[in-house]
């Protein structure tokens, strides 16, 4: 998967389950590139997610959330992925 569609996927699909204002996704894939796990293919990826619900739960629950809802491309896409509420 390309990191756009990759994007698009992620956005749909936070959005579909939470009340979302706003997600920026930043690729920091680059910075990993000579890390000695590095893997073609696998993101590394900041998300930046202004929601009063998730920022109404405590830290452990809104990132077990998310990680709930993108399981699949944790599974498949993701490296590493940090979460940034606003």
């Amino acid at each position: 998967m390309n990191i756009n569609k990759l994007n698009d996927t992620i956005k749909k699909k936070i959005s579909s389950r939470l009340a979302i204002d706003e997600i920026v996704i930043e690729d920091e894939t680059y910075l990993h590139l000579k890390h000695k796990n590095f893997q073609k293919n696998k993101f590394h990826l900041k998300l930046f997610i202004k929601s009063k619900e998730l920022t109404n739960m405590s830290k452990i629950n809104s990132t077990k959330t998310i990680y709930k809802i993108l399981e699949l491309e944790l599974k498949n896409y993701i490296h590493s992925i940090q979460i940034v509420l606003k």
